[in-house]
């Protein structure tokens, strides 16, 4: 099948979405257990330690404990209104941002940063002008700043406006809280379906109907990105595998002994990176063992790792290179494992 289908539908009873290009799993997305703290959650929240060695300070709430780093100036005992930032690591707390977001498909609303500012991806400034005028409006002097995102380039009016309305009454509900209170959630972060909504492309096909799953054949696909090994063409491949402290990335020629196997195969191995690490959820330290290559060959991996990655909505930083030739990647803890989704 050419071009995009966005799936909705369950996998081992668990809510999910799938995005398939030109009949290849892309993305996917699993509703978290329910004892795992979504990113975007927003609580009331209790100060009840400090970390003073991590320069940092734990906090108490309603699912569990947060992780406030770099905080400074707050007491224990004092409350917060605060937001999920990731996921959190196996047994540690959740980290978490002062820095409130309400982000939807077409906006962000950010208390206490007002002002609008318009995706700098939208070039044209005509449009620019129309979604400026759309927005003052809606501008009020309560703290609430407005960001529209670049989707609202081709979009239609009406619906930008209604998305923004929802979420400026919804910044302004939860944001009227009074903060001396009881430890709360105040808004639980969003569902797989969700973020499908929110942030994936518009699909040129759709389907939301019971076995929607099975129809595509999305369970097999997902039993493939649950194995480590992911083939590169030809005989070249990598593994991929989440251990506690990094995710190490293996790539190896396979049978091709030719001069350049180790040039290509890494390449091969960085272009299909994003894609591996989306679908597996895996975030944190990245650890690529490239295949054996001359050092002359690193600048041209790095160009391909920033064009990769720069393709990719999950923000991830290319650190650079060890003296043992490993390449080290930074990446968001946006998603949940999908060993821990799908248990």
């Amino acid at each position: 099948m050419k071009g995009t289908l966005a799936v909705l539908g369950e996998v081992d009873g668990v809510g999910a979405a799938a995005f398939l290009r030109d009949g290849q799993l892309d993305d996917l997305l699993i509703d978290a257990p329910d004892d795992r703290i979504r990113p975007g959650a927003i609580f009331r929240a209790r100060a009840t330690r400090p970390m003073k060695g991590q320069g940092g300070l734990i906090l108490s709430s309603p699912q569990g404990p947060l992780f406030f780093r770099q905080a400074k100036g707050i007491a224990s005992g004092q409350r917060l209104i605060v937001q999920a930032a990731t996921y959190a690591e196996g047994g540690k707390a959740t980290p978490i941002t002062d820095r409130i977001v309400f982000k939807s498909r077409f906006c962000l609303v950010t208390p206490g940063a007002p002002g609008l500012n318009i995706s700098r991806d939208i070039k044209d400034e005509e449009r620019r002008v129309e979604l400026r005028t759309l927005c003052d409006a809606e501008m009020g002097d309560d703290g609430l700043g407005i960001v529209l995102r670049s989707v609202c380039a081709e979009a239609d009016d009406d619906a930008v406006l209604d998305d923004l309305l929802e979420m400026l009454a919804l910044a302004r509900q939860v944001m009227s809280e009074p903060v001396d209170g009881d430890e709360e959630l105040l808004l639980d972060g969003p569902d797989a379906q969700t973020l499908a909504w929110r942030d994936w492309p518009v699909a040129d096909q759709a389907d939301a109907d019971d076995g929607a799953f099975e129809r595509h054949g999305l369970h097999e696909a997902i039993a493939a990105s649950r194995r480590a090994n992911v083939p590169l063409g030809g005989s070249a491949h990598m593994y991929v595998e989440p251990t506690r402290a990094f995710v190490a990335v293996d790539v190896n020629t396979g049978g091709d002994t030719s001069p350049a196997a180790g040039l290509k195969a890494n390449i091969a191995a960085i272009r299909a990176l994003p894609r591996a690490l989306r679908l597996r959820g895996l975030g944190g330290q990245i650890v690529v063992d490239a295949a054996p290559m001359p050092k002359k060959d690193r600048r041209q991996i790095e160009q391909v790792a920033r064009l990769a990655f720069k393709a990719d909505a999950i923000e991830t930083s290319i650190v650079g290179w060890t003296p043992l030739g490993h390449l080290e990647l930074q990446r968001k803890r946006e998603r949940l494992p999908l060993s821990e989704s799908l248990r």
